[in-house]
């Protein structure tokens, strides 16, 4: 098997990548067949943005702090474990982000697109679902759109819900809303087209942020999935995201 390793730069990251490369021999990733990523799960999804048009199936490993995209760190039967894996294919967010001074600027999310604001004042949102108006006003300190896949992160953090992978759902999940108090978010068709525009935007300055791309003072976000582009992850056998998704809602 055609194997290219990279690691981020954690010390236990590249001495891994070392120690495997030493042993399973590694190609360039425009030769490769699967590149095996170790690191955590931030590293994880610089890998897919770094490789994305490759098109090459990730097999990532647990070198890092985080490691819930990542199958546990072994030097024994990797091949074995890459032919058994199971597959699973996402698709990012594109967001198109029109700043202040009119530039437009595009960028994809494999976890989530987040609206974050700048000061000490609240943000203040309009988010609109398909060219719908669905609420006027929203003060918080942002908002996000979640894929299933990055549900378990930032948007959990924001006690928005857990995603299974196969749900075709989007989350919309609010950040410490002010007002209105009790709107707790939504959960959107995977096919919706959410646009957030900025109220008071010279008052309330407001970044946006595409996994870890950040655009700073925007006016408007536009955000829906891009089914042009598909990612896939492998998992180990019976350790599927779709797995790990549920043994999640049932963690205490």
């Amino acid at each position: 098997m055609k194997i290219a390793f990279t690691a981020s730069e954690r010390p236990e990251a590249q001495e891994g990548r070392a120690r495997l490369a030493k042993r399973y021999g590694e190609v360039p990733v425009s030769e490769a067949e699967v590149i095996v990523a170790l690191g955590g799960d931030g590293f994880m999804l610089e890998c897919f943005h770094d490789h994305m048009a490759s098109g090459l199936p990730v097999y990532g490993m647990n070198r890092g702090s985080v490691g819930f995209l990542m199958n546990d760190y072994s030097e024994v039967g990797l091949v074995e474990r890459i032919q058994a894996a199971e597959k699973a294919t996402i698709h990012p967010l594109r967001m198109t982000a029109t700043d202040v001074e009119g530039n437009t600027h595009v960028a994809l999310a494999i976890n989530e697109v987040s609206l974050l604001r700048q000061t000490r004042q609240a943000a203040k949102l309009r988010i609109s679902i398909d060219g719908k108006l669905r609420l006027g006003e929203l003060a918080c300190d942002g908002a996000l759109v979640s894929t299933p896949a990055g549900s378990t992160a930032y948007n959990l953090s924001a006690h928005g819900p857990i995603i299974p992978l196969d749900a075709k759902v989007l989350a919309l999940t609010p950040i410490s809303a002010f007002r209105p108090r009790r709107w707790r978010g939504a959960l959107l068709a995977h096919t919706a087209k959410v646009t957030f525009e900025v109220l008071e935007a010279a008052k309330r300055p407001v970044s946006a942020v595409a996994d870890n791309i950040e655009v700073r003072d925007v006016m408007d976000v536009q955000i829906a999935e891009d089914r042009d582009v598909s990612l896939h992850m492998l998992f180990d056998e019976g350790r599927s995201l779709e797995e790990r998704v549920m043994a999640e809602q049932f963690s205490v």
